[in-house]
């Protein structure tokens, strides 16, 4: 296994630097063509881009309101910034063209700010994800990250704009705009370091994340080999920005829409043993109740209690009880006919519904129950108390239907443990 997964971890270094040289091969041939886009496309992208980066940071907040995971909100201030810079670098691009020829040779501060800016937002939120104690109170979480994104807008704009650095292309230099090795160095620390987190995290967003990081790296390796604006290694470079923004707003939606749906079956069923809960378990006997009075087919409800779950608690411990508990509900899980529902509605109560069901299938399925249970070969030997109701002969109401089912059970509790053991032996026959 071991041997496996060195091979497979050469194999993947072999892959990323044969994709790595093709990449860079592409970048050169790029530069060789005659290319020149309109400046509109220039607009549409920048604007494509800003609506991405805005549309994140919304989905990011609202993670963040249920999860409060500060990494998420940095990143939301982070690219909220982001998005208005490049915005604002769509009206002033026009300017630039419209000046000398001498002016279009120079990288524009507002690509650099804001993509210099984002990345090092990425890699001040990894930081502060695993240095900074986290804190319960949503108020600090947002202030710590307003702080951390100011404190990176202010030394990105002291870098930049407060110094005499002056980003200028090289047209006969092999790395025409090295300006861009800057972004693409802290994007590629911003992908590896986030690469790292994936492997603890596991989460697709994650990977996709990272693959988006990797995509920025890119974007900035084909932006040093262009000679002038508009050319064929610019052009490509937006794309792939605007590409990477897409995929990470993509993959944010899926998450959410995975994390949705885990809290729906959070709300409908219980932790412990998977089944339907109370709520769940009301619903559809409201459900099973208009339906019955609708087409006259009966259906009925099995109420079922552990006997002797404190005993083994006392004795045995409670892990081992809710291991019994467990093996109840698998019990029901399996051997329960796909359109019936089973509920877990309190420490040891479960509930069973079966549609379409009289009495005679009620008595089928309750002796099923027992003898799955009592063969399971776990120990210690648990035994089951049952009571059974059936609408609408024993009740037209839930709380009717409840209380006939509920009397029943605790009326064959309430027998001496030799009758009760006789008892359940005659139900199981």
């Amino acid at each position: 296994m071991c041997q496996i997964r060195v091979w497979c971890w050469r194999l993947r270094w072999f892959l990323g630097i044969v994709g790595a040289a093709a990449f860079l091969v592409m970048a050169t041939w790029l530069r060789q063509l005659p290319y020149s886009s309109e400046p509109i496309l220039y607009a549409y992208l920048q604007i494509v881009g800003s609506l991405l980066c805005f549309t994140y940071a919304a989905n990011a907040l609202v993670r963040f309101r249920g999860t409060h995971d500060r990494l998420t909100l940095i990143l939301a201030f982070g690219f909220v910034l982001s998005g208005a810079i490049e915005t604002a670098a769509t009206f002033n691009f026009y300017d630039i063209l419209a000046s000398s020829n001498f002016s279009q040779m120079h990288v524009p501060m507002a690509w650099m700010v804001s993509r210099t800016l984002l990345a090092l937002v990425l890699i001040a939120a990894l930081i502060v994800e695993r240095r900074v104690p986290n804190s319960r109170d949503p108020g600090r979480e947002i202030a710590l990250a307003l702080v951390v994104v100011v404190v990176v807008a202010y030394m990105t704009s002291v870098a930049f704009f407060g110094s005499t650095l002056d980003p200028i292309m090289h047209p006969r230099a092999s790395v025409s705009r090295p300006a861009d090795l800057l972004p693409a160095i802290l994007f590629a620390i911003a992908a590896i370091g986030f690469g790292r987190r994936s492997r603890r995290h596991a989460s697709p967003f994650d990977r996709v994340f990272c693959a988006a990081l990797w995509m920025n790296v890119g974007c900035h390796v084909l932006a040093t080999q262009s000679e002038r604006l508009l050319d064929a290694p610019f052009t490509a470079a937006q794309l792939l920005k605007v590409g990477s923004y897409a995929l990470v707003l993509g993959g944010a939606l899926l998450d959410n829409a995975r994390m949705f749906d885990q809290v729906r079956q959070l709300a409908v069923t219980d932790s412990l043993t998977g089944l339907s809960n109370y709520r769940t378990l009301i619903n559809v006997m409201e459900t099973e109740t208009q339906r019955s009075r609708r087409t006259g087919r009966p259906f009925a409800i099995l109420l079922l209690d552990l006997d002797g779950l404190k005993a083994i608690n006392d004795e045995h411990g409670h892990l081992v009880g809710s291991r019994c508990i467990c093996r109840l509900a698998s019990v029901l899980r399996i051997h329960s006919r796909a359109m019936d529902t089973a509920a877990r509605y309190g420490g040891d109560e479960f509930a069973v519904v079966l549609p379409e069901a009289g009495e005679e299938a009620a008595v089928s399925v309750s002796r099923r129950i027992c003898e799955r249970l009592a063969k399971d070969g776990e120990f210690p030997h648990v035994t089951v108390s049952v009571g059974a109701a059936v609408f609408p002969r024993d009740g037209e109401t839930i709380d009717e239907l409840f209380d006939v089912a509920d009397r029943a059970l605790y009326g064959m509790k309430r027998q001496p443990d030799g009758i009760r053991a006789l008892a359940r032996i005659a139900a199981c026959l």
